[in-house]
């Protein structure tokens, strides 16, 4: 532990500004949609049907994609873009946070059947890369501090009843956040026997954040966008 201070004088900030470009590595990027003569190709090698054909057009649909990038494959691969900025309301009534939790929020994760993937995206939000903590916001580990729910996985049925208490435990207001394909529709897991398929047919969602899984950037993008700060390199309020 006494040499840490010294790695930190040597290495200076380590810590990326959230104005700046995501630099490369830090995001897997996702296929954005593009005018193509070959778009039916794209929607035929698509296994999750993310990538679908029409009018000439590769549509994109992220809530399906789970980044197997065969997309990027051959000579003239489909266009990726790497940004942060995943997220997006479950619909028009969802709100951000009133304008007194801009400056804190408490968030508490449950893995509700995930693959480990986004366990581990979860784990770097608070690294010194990431700092998580510089916009006010925190992890928690009881239902009754959290003001935001935070869940992956496709809610198996032995994770069932530990959603819906733990959000029935929150205090008012609260959010909840669908992390992840497989939080939005299941995912490759679908739905079955063992596997509700969605977080939304067990409690409420205000935002979604797809991805399989989603990188660091793109989860802290979306809990900053629930206490209500847009994504413009200003930072400005939302109004």
């Amino acid at each position: 532990m006494s040499f840490w201070p010294w790695y930190g004088l040597r290495g200076g900030q380590q810590t990326e500004s959230w104005e700046a470009s995501v630099p490369a590595g830090a995001s897997p990027g996702r296929p954005v949609a593009a005018a193509r003569q070959d778009a039916d190709q794209f929607s035929m090698i698509c296994p999750t049907q993310a990538l679908r054909a029409q009018a000439g057009r590769v549509e994109v649909e992220m809530d399906h994609c789970v980044h197997c990038q065969r997309c990027r494959q051959g000579a003239d691969p489909l266009p990726w873009q790497e940004d942060a900025a995943w997220s997006h309301w479950r619909d028009t009534h969802a709100q951000p946070f009133p304008a007194r939790f801009r400056r804190s929020l408490h968030v508490l994760y449950v893995d509700a059947g995930a693959c480990g993937a986004c366990v581990n995206e979860i784990r770097l939000v608070d690294a010194p890369v990431y700092n998580l903590h510089r916009f006010g916001i925190f992890i928690t580990a009881t239902p009754r501090d959290a003001d935001v729910l935070l869940v992956s996985g496709p809610i198996t049925d032995a994770m069932h009843r530990a959603v819906v208490k733990a959000y029935a435990a929150m205090p008012e207001p609260k959010r909840v956040l669908g992390m992840g394909v497989c939080a939005i529709n299941g995912g490759v897991f679908g739905k079955s026997f063992a596997s509700h398929g969605g977080l939304e047919g067990v409690i409420p969602v205000d935002l979604w954040i797809p991805g399989c899984p989603p990188p660091p950037l793109a989860i802290i993008e979306g809990l900053r966008r629930l206490m209500g700060w847009t994504n413009g390199p200003a930072e400005r309020e939302v109004r």
